[in-house]
């Protein structure tokens, strides 16, 4: 089963690509399309999720991974799903036995959406603190060692930024003491300049995070401000790194050199440099180091120094 929050509008059984109600869906695993018929309560989605995360014991309590993947913008339900599938199955191929879970919020299936989107992006994120920020932040306790991660791509690194400074702002969230142990910026279609330490736009991403990774592809064309729908648009972290100062739990992982060395085999689509990474085992089991957790940030396998300080992803 594949495990879905979604937050789109009901069109008969069908969803569709405006702002909507919650929905708690469990998809069986050979189903592309997703229908009101694969609701549950919220209540046996989270009993499910946290069963599924459990993937061992430390100390006699329970621990485990949950791992949040948030899509972009110009992303059908299908596109979500097969997404999904690829995290999941890349990630389990590296021995992930935690849950992956996505939160399928009303991005169109047009790129001429784009400015709709970013406003619906805004819109849905609340609900992303109200019914699952919210309800996994109650579940940590010191008897439970279920660490929670987010994997954010394109605009959905937005989403998660508005819903971790909406929930700062949320008194019955702000109290209670929570945190995501890896949140991981995958073409982030986010001002690189609001990721400065100290900024307010993302001090919240920042403060409950253990640790933010941002990878980006400086050959990224749908982050390109020479992009149309893009024009006066600052320059987007996902293609041009975080900015100087950065909080040092912070890793800016650079991944242009392995895009062009690789490209041959992610197609000549505009999009490819975008959305690669879903496709690429390196970059999927980079993530499952993340979520590991083990490993110093410079040890990890899959990386190496580059001359201007930062790390990159092996060509």
């Amino acid at each position: 089963m594949d495990y879905v929050f979604c937050v789109r509008s009901r069109r008969g059984q069908e969803f569709g690509n405006e702002p909507g109600g919650s929905h708690f869906l469990e998809v069986p695993e050979n189903t592309s399309q997703l229908n009101t018929d694969h609701k549950i309560t919220k209540t046996a989605w989270v009993k499910k999720v946290t069963a599924e995360a459990e993937s061992g014991v430390v100390n006699g309590m329970p621990s485990g991974d949950i791992l949040f993947y948030v899509h972009g913008f110009n992303t059908p339900q299908t596109v979500m799903i097969e997404r999904h599938r690829k995290i999941r199955k890349g990630l389990e191929q590296n021995g992930f036995a935690g849950v992956v879970v996505s939160f399928d919020w009303p991005a169109a299936d047009s790129a001429l959406n784009y400015l709709e989107d970013r406003k619906d992006a805004k819109r849905t994120a609340f609900k992303l603190v109200d019914e699952g920020i919210k309800s996994f932040a109650a579940l940590q306790r010191p008897d439970c060692r279920i660490n929670m991660h987010i994997l954010a791509h394109s605009m959905g690194s937005y989403v998660v930024r508005e819903a971790f400074d909406d929930a700062d702002d949320r008194p019955g969230v702000a109290a209670r003491s929570w945190s995501v142990s890896q949140i991981m910026l995958v073409s982030a279609d986010v001002s690189a300049k609001s990721m400065t330490d100290g900024n307010p736009k993302s001090s919240s991403l920042y403060r409950h995070a253990v640790r933010l990774t941002n990878y980006y592809n400086p050959l990224d064309d749908v982050l390109s401000v020479s992009s149309v729908k893009r024009v006066g648009v600052a320059p987007r972290v996902g293609r041009v790194g975080l900015p100087e100062s950065y909080p040092e739990k912070a890793v800016n992982l650079y991944c242009g050199a392995y895009f062009k060395e690789h490209r041959s085999k992610f197609g000549d689509s505009l999009t490819a440099g975008h959305i690669w990474y879903f496709d690429d085992p390196k970059f999927l089991k980079d993530v499952f180091l993340t979520i590991q957790g083990e490993l110093d940030r410079h040890e990890f396998p899959t990386r190496v120094h580059t001359d201007k300080g930062n790390l990159a992803l092996v060509p």
